[in-house]
């Protein structure tokens, strides 16, 4: 099992000051996704200053660009980080493509493998100085003059890793992808009757198994050091269930577990102008269920009791921003948690 660290806030800047910590901390890899920061910059400062931990995007939104956008950056981030770099994509929701980013969206399972496709037939292209000769029904890919090749990546191109809660996009990862990227409402039963089912299925229509496959898991924790930390941590778990629940899209999540009627309960709230309500919505009980909650020695326990064998890493999605304790602690917490379960310490995805 592989403990990472994953973030959603943290500038450029501050993740490249960070990284060199991170990394003697213990973390096997630093994540960063696509918020209010671009994922990709904090990675090339972090790659500069660390020599064991691998970076990945987590996520990085796919239709936000190209496919030679994206095959460029992760080949330039590829030698930088000198083959330490994971590619990992998302689709976004249709309102944030096409009215944040502007940019067009249709049929996005299928237009996420054809981005995938695309993408590695560009690296291919980079490494063997073949002419590029894409063509497919969303992306088309015909020119790759000599001034704009980089030639051969000495490092071979990064692993792509694809996110998805519904099944249609949860297929394109198994197919086309070297791994899964979990949502932070991923429980486990979703993942073990639904997600690796599909996934299994998928890889064996290529001919391939999860034997070679990266499951990677993103849960919502709520811990502290005190009464106040620990209010502030489930006041941000809850404002974030809050916020991912309303989404049509993560209602498999939700009914995977028995909560199928809290995302009719939340628009019902957000539909009376209530939305300061929101988070009051997630009680005690649900935020036991789709969060991780307790000091860091017990979230390590039950992030075991409830995942153990059904992922290859885990990033826990923690509410600290800049501060690193806490999540230097929950690391330690379950290298610790590991290393009392010697005959269960494989937790992977094979």
């Amino acid at each position: 099992m592989r403990f990472d660290f994953h973030t959603t806030s943290m500038s450029p800047q501050v993740l490249g000051d960070a990284a060199a910590e991170l990394e003697q901390g213990g973390f096997d890899s630093i994540w960063t996704a696509e918020t209010n920061h671009d994922p990709f910059v904090g990675l090339a400062l972090a790659a500069a200053r660390t020599e064991r931990v691998r970076l990945a995007t987590g996520l990085a939104v796919a239709f936000a660009r190209n496919p030679m956008s994206t095959a460029m950056i992760a080949n330039d981030l590829q030698l930088v980080a000198k083959g330490r770099f994971t590619l990992g994509l998302g689709t976004q929701k249709r309102n944030h493509i096409t009215r944040r980013f502007s940019m067009p969206w249709s049929a996005p399972a299928a237009r996420m493998r054809e981005y995938v496709l695309a993408v590695r037939e560009i690296w291919h292209c980079f490494g063997t100085g073949e002419r590029l000769r894409f063509r497919g029904e969303f992306y088309r890919h015909t020119v790759l003059n000599p001034f704009f090749d980089p030639g051969p990546n000495p490092y071979g191109p990064p692993p792509i890793l694809l996110a998805g809660v519904g099944p249609r996009l949860i297929e394109v990862a198994g197919e086309v992808a070297d791994g899964f990227l979990g949502h932070v409402l991923t429980t486990p039963e979703y993942l073990r009757n639904v997600v690796r089912p599909i996934l299994a299925d998928s890889r064996a229509e290529v001919g391939k198994t999860l034997d070679d496959f990266d499951i990677h898991l993103t849960p919502i924790v709520v811990t502290g050091t005190d009464e106040v930390s620990f209010g502030k941590a489930a006041d941000a778990a809850r404002a974030s269930i809050a916020f991912y629940a309303t989404v049509p899209g993560y209602q498999v999540a939700l009914e995977s577990c028995g909560l199928g009627d809290l995302h009719a309960e939340l628009l019902r709230v957000a539909g009376a102008g209530r939305l300061e309500d929101l988070p009051a919505v997630i009680d005690d009980a649900t935020l036991d269920i789709l969060g991780i909650v307790g000091t860091p020695a017990e979230v390590a326990r039950k992030f075991y009791d409830r995942f153990e064998g059904l992922a290859s890493s885990v990033a826990l999605f923690d509410n600290s921003g800049d501060d690193l304790a806490p999540q230097l602690e929950l690391n330690a917490a379950l290298r610790a948690e590991q290393a009392r379960r010697p005959d269960k310490s494989a937790v992977n995805a094979k």
